[in-house]
């Protein structure tokens, strides 16, 4: 017997009910429940052009190699350099995959998110922040942020810690959109200058791959996660979530990537590889 939320199992759907009733009575996951009941305030975040780019040509680099912050400086610096952010003085929010506990590849390499906010820190800039909800049932993100060195490597550059799980909620219309019309985001996307992007690639048992597009999911509420919205057309929903925002550079974590199964374990190989570009689907397609 199941019972049907969307097709979710009847132990899942009494455990995620469960859980959803404790954080509902319990303060410090108010901000994370809350939206499933109210709309949160309206938002707007700006357009951010591609600057990595020659004339109409989107540019995308490769880097092979063991050292990992090598392989990241490199990979910048053949798009055109971090200076084309334009980070001196600017806070930057760092979106890793941090799906849960896991080691990498479930989650991103620590040592990408290290390498990037010390580069950024060494242009200049004010505030590096690192970013992201972890799945319903792995909640919290912070938990998972410790347990996957993500914290030991943010207390080392100096970045900070910020759990989607734990800030407040802003609505995104997207009246384009076929599955979606608004999306709740994190509040942490309208409060930073710049927004990095560090997915992991791995294959997703539901949208066929997790890379770029896919990464942004972390950043919107439970409501408009895919399998809630229609999990028959997860590609599309990701999709159109991602009309809600920007990233101004993809970074792509290939240290370590899952090539059968996913997200969360299967067979994993070590692929040693680091992919920057300004595009997020030029980011999905290369890698």
């Amino acid at each position: 017997m199941k019972i049907a939320l969307k097709g979710m199992p009847r132990r899942s759907f009494l455990y995620a009910l469960g859980l959803a009733l404790l954080m509902l009575f319990t303060l410090r996951w108010r901000a994370c429940w809350w939206p499933f009941i109210f709309r949160p305030p309206k938002g707007i975040l700006p357009s951010r052009p591609n600057v990595f780019r020659e004339g109409e040509e989107r540019l995308v680099s490769v880097v092979h190699g063991r050292d990992v912050e090598a392989a990241v400086r490199k990979a910048i610096d053949l798009v055109g350099g971090i200076e084309k952010l334009d980070v001196q003085g600017k806070s930057i929010l760092l979106k890793p995959n941090i799906l849960d506990g896991s080691p990498p590849p479930t989650t991103t390499n620590p040592k990408v998110i290290k390498a990037v906010a010390r580069i950024l820190y060494e242009s200049g800039a004010r505030r590096v922040l690192i970013g992201d909800m972890s799945a319903f049932l792995k909640l919290p993100t912070r938990k998972n942020m410790d347990i996957t060195f993500v914290k030991m490597m943010a207390e080392e550059v100096g970045a900070e810690l910020v759990p989607f799980d734990e800030k407040g909620w802003i609505s995104i219309g997207i009246p384009q959109g076929q599955f979606v019309k608004r999306v709740y985001v994190t509040e942490t996307l309208s409060q930073v200058d710049r927004i990095i992007n560090l997915p992991v690639i791995k294959t997703h048992q539901s949208s066929t791959y997790s890379i770029a597009l896919k990464n942004f999911v972390g950043a919107t509420h439970f409501r408009q996660r895919p399998y809630l919205v229609d999990r028959t057309h997860w590609e599309e929903v990701i999709a159109e979530l991602n009309l809600a925002y920007t990233p101004d550079l993809n970074i792509v974590d290939g240290t370590r990537v899952m090539v059968e199964g996913g997200p969360w374990k299967d067979k994993a190989v070590d692929a040693n590889l680091i992919i920057a570009t300004g595009d997020r689907i030029v980011a999905d397609v290369v890698g």
